[in-house]
């Protein structure tokens, strides 16, 4: 061959390679991760998630991208990041928060949804059954919104001579009223009042935590949203600068300095979404897929903080926690 042939030949050769390239990506399918919450809290769900799409196969810049979307705890965000992913033409859309799932189905009818939330989907309306979904929604019900009565028992339990226990509610979470309820039948059966505190916005919780202080309150429990799991940290040192012994919803947060956390595994909940997008990835539908629960919980007390705070915490207590972190 002649080298001006030869040259003609390359040339040609490489003038396609950014299309068989572009074709390449093309390929790839992108799997859309719709957030309630902040990046930095949710380090270990998403690492959790990218080993559930392992397990199919699917590892992120290889064979699957991942578009990423945080709403950072706003509610009214979800909306025009559910129907951005939509345009993108996802493969499936993986959302959290009973609101994130309700904006992800409003934005498509076709793409597969997988969701990973603290509500009660078929309680809150967003599939038919947990063995029989239906459409094209399916997922992981993480129970968090649903054991608020338990978190305020176990509350109870480490300040036994408690006569009012505190509640602090965001308001805007689709499961508000039934968390509300929940824990009015709990503080009934336990013979405490309960005190029911709102919040939608950072600014209300100085509001918050000086009302719990006027009213006397002996206790907080935090209760499950996306909202304030995005800014536990705030409420840590908030219930650190005033003495008070909070209980929440994640492992996490008493890592983080809060008194105690009863939930479910947050990690285990996503790989456990993430395990589901890579089957529909791989061709199964989200009407065949019943909806799963989240089986793994975990008691966590801080004992620093128990001490700080200059609390004995129980014997009963200690032979029930999962985890005592010094």
């Amino acid at each position: 061959m002649k080298r001006r042939e030869f040259i003609t030949l390359l040339g040609g050769a490489a003038a396609g390679w950014p299309r068989a390239v572009h074709a390449q990506q093309v390929a790839m399918p992108t799997v859309g991760l719709l957030l309630a919450g902040a990046p930095k809290p949710l380090q270990a769900a998403l690492a959790g998630f990218r080993r559930g799409l392992a397990e199919s196969g699917y590892v992120e810049g290889q064979n699957v991208t991942i578009e990423y979307r945080f709403a950072e705890g706003r509610v009214d965000r979800l909306p025009a990041l559910a129907a951005d992913l939509v345009r993108r033409e996802v493969a499936v859309l993986v959302v959290s928060s009973p609101d994130g799932t309700f904006a992800a189905k409003q934005a498509t009818a076709t793409i597969p949804i997988v969701f990973s939330i603290g509500g009660d989907p078929v309680q809150l309306g967003l599939i038919a059954s947990l063995s029989r979904p239906g459409g094209n929604v399916t997922g992981v019900f993480q129970f968090t919104a649903a054991l608020e009565a338990k978190r305020l028992g176990l509350l109870h339990e480490m300040v036994p001579k408690a006569t009012t226990l505190a509640a602090l509610v965001h308001a805007n979470y689709s499961p508000a009223e039934t968390q509300v309820r929940d824990m009015r039948d709990a503080a009934a059966r336990l013979g405490i009042q309960l005190l029911v505190l709102t919040a939608n916005s950072e600014s209300d919780f100085d509001a918050v935590f000086a009302t719990l202080a006027q009213q006397g309150a002996d206790g907080l429990l935090v209760c499950a949203s996306p909202f304030f799991y995005s800014r536990h940290e705030q409420l840590v040192a908030h219930a650190a600068r005033h003495a008070v012994p909070a209980i929440y919803e994640w492992r996490e947060i008493a890592a983080a300095g809060g008194l105690m956390s009863y939930g479910t595994s947050l990690a285990d909940a996503y790989q456990q979404a993430g395990a589901y997008a890579g089957r529909i990835l791989r061709g199964a539908k989200p009407a065949d897929l019943p909806a799963v629960q989240s089986t793994k919980f975990e008691f966590v007390i801080n004992l620093r903080t128990a001490k700080t705070l200059g609390l004995d915490i129980p014997a009963n207590l200690l032979s029930f926690v999962d985890e005592v972190i010094e």
